[in-house]
């Protein structure tokens, strides 16, 4: 297998770490070359498309980071597999336990409820109520998705409500995301040791990535992918498709969001490219002078997009064709537009002279499954007598503060000691659910932290045969959130001009990205909690040992 480039003679590696530089470095100069870390996100983007896509011959600038870089061909993000907890174990080094991240929207029993209840919330579980400083709290839902924002219809939403987080009981002022997080992320580590750092998302609620500290990003940008761009643009206002001068989709399948319709999606993604673009070009996100960030990157949508949406006003469905993952052209036309903005994220780089000294990172939150539209089965929208466990609990006379459902079900009772008969009463329903594994009690613990002592773990988790997804319709053909394989393998590619390429089949998992980054930067990576906590190793292949 080839060495890279980067690896360190044993006397190079010694005066390396006299400086405290990484063992990282070009080889002929024996020191560290990276000054900037742009790492991006796919959301959904397996290591099976990858391969597909470089076989088939449609993402070449992809392809031309694998020629000059490590590719993990069995890398796994988080459990849950959700967006959230995916990118706080790419930016933190962490596992769910100890972030204590679940999904977007989750549920805290150590919380008071918000002031107002978000437009989205309904029912006694979500219900304000009044808060004293000190008093026992009542637990509750805690949502960190578009429903926190300000006016979540618009692309530009004004940012988070404070009205609609959860409390602190202590004091009732509402948490926001940056102080739910329990470790520190790499932007708080960077900033401490004098860097620059950026990032940009699909909610305002990713400011999580500050950290605890709510200090750690310089330029942050959550422009709202759940806004409505079509009244947007009817209206007359600025949308993402007007402002890209891109085609805009007045009619999308079903619903009022950038994600209802391949054609949106584009336009929003395409708002991130020019926000990293400015940053690559020393401005802010929108375009003031600033630094070239130590550390910055986004996310694409599109792929994940066109991997699950059922377009039906255009009769368009995306997806996979068969168990192979050969890509319906909805979706290959997603992958194909991601490739493209890489290829001008890599031209931008090249033309400010900051290619050799930025290493390139492109990973995936989560993935999404199904792959083999074989396995398919939407609940209830297949099942029409069926419900997701959450519902069938429910129905049962169970209390649920709160479920999460895509292709997995995390369910928190208003009643722990119900959990057991819970468990019971959905065992005798799996013909409903889908079938699977049901966690809770001791099964539970070895996932998660104890439900009774930690107050964010789920007290019953369901993970239903591969390829069930709860869906309230045929909007969708796969979804995240799961443990399945397919919502987990993704992918993974280290890149710089300087590397020479190396495959590696070992399993590594996406927390390790966040001690690589800062051990590329030349910071220790014991500069995050989570890697003195749980000892997350860098990413084997890219550093000399020592």
């Amino acid at each position: 297998m080839p060495v890279s480039k980067f690896k360190l003679t044993a006397m190079a590696a010694s005066v390396a770490a006299m400086f405290s530089l990484p063992a990282f470095a070009n080889s002929d100069e024996g020191r560290s070359e990276f000054k900037h870390v742009l790492m991006i996100s796919i959301d959904g983007f397996h290591q099976l498309d990858l391969a597909n896509c470089i076989q088939g011959g449609y993402c070449p600038n992809l392809k031309a980071l694998t020629e000059h870089g490590v590719e993990y061909t069995a890398a796994l993000t988080s459990a849950p597999s959700d967006s959230f907890p995916g990118i706080v174990a790419l930016t933190t080094g962490a596992s769910t336990r100890t972030a204590g991240v679940f999904y977007d929207v989750s549920y805290d029993r150590s919380l008071q409820a918000p002031i107002a209840g978000t437009p989205y919330q309904g029912g006694p579980a979500y219900a304000p109520v009044a808060c004293t400083p000190g008093a026992q709290p009542t637990g509750t839902v805690v949502e960190y998705d578009e429903y926190a924002d300000k006016n979540n219809t618009v692309l530009e939403s004004g940012g988070i409500n404070p009205d609609y987080l959860p409390r602190n009981p202590a004091t009732c002022k509402p948490v926001y995301p940056h102080s739910y997080l329990r470790v520190n992320t790499i932007f708080e580590a960077v900033r401490a040791n004098g860097g620059y750092t950026a990032w940009t998302d699909k909610h305002p609620a990713y400011e999580i990535l500050n950290g605890p500290s709510g200090l750690g990003l310089n330029d942050f940008y959550g422009p709202e992918i759940n806004s409505n761009p079509v009244d947007e643009y009817n209206a007359t206002k600025t949308d993402a498709c007007t402002r890209t001068g891109m085609p805009i989709d007045l009619a999308p399948g079903s619903g009022s969001q950038y994600t209802d319709s391949f054609m949106n999606v584009q336009c929003y993604d395409t708002i991130h490219v020019q926000a990293v673009l400015n940053q690559i070009n020393g401005k802010t996100h929108d375009g003031k002078p600033a630094k070239v960030p130590t550390v910055f990157g986004t996310n694409f949508q599109a792929v994940s997009v066109g991997q699950k949406l059922v377009e039906k006003s255009i009769g368009v469905t995306g997806g996979y064709l068969d168990a192979e993952g050969t890509p319906t052209p909805a979706l290959k036309g997603e992958i194909e537009y991601v490739d493209q903005q890489i290829g001008k994220f890599v031209t931008a780089l090249q033309n400010t002279h900051l290619d050799r000294s930025t290493l390139v990172i492109i990973g995936a939150k989560h993935g999404q499954s199904p792959v083999d539209p074989a396995n398919l089965l939407r609940i209830p929208h297949d099942l029409p007598s069926g419900n997701a466990p959450s519902g069938l609990l429910t129905t049962d006379g169970f209390g649920v503060g709160n479920a999460d459902e895509d292709d997995i079900s995390m369910i928190w009772l208003t009643d722990q000691s119900q959990t057991s008969d819970a468990v019971k009463d959905l065992d005798t329903q799996q013909d409903s659910f889908g079938k699977g594994v049901i966690y809770a009690g001791e099964s539970l613990k070895q996932i998660f932290n104890d439900p009774a002592t930690d107050p964010r773990s789920p007290d019953i988790v369901v993970e239903p045969t591969p390829g069930v997804v709860y869906t309230g319709g045929g909007k969708k053909v796969a979804e995240h959130g799961g443990f399945a394989h397919y919502d987990r393998a993704v992918a993974l590619i280290v890149s710089n001009p300087e590397l020479t390429p190396e495959v590696i089949n070992k399993q590594v998992n996406n927390a390790q990205v966040a001690p690589t980054i800062l051990k590329a930067l030349g910071i220790s990576p014991e500069a995050l909690d989570a890697v003195r906590m749980e000892g997350t190793t860098v990413l084997p292949g890219l550093f000399s040992d020592k």
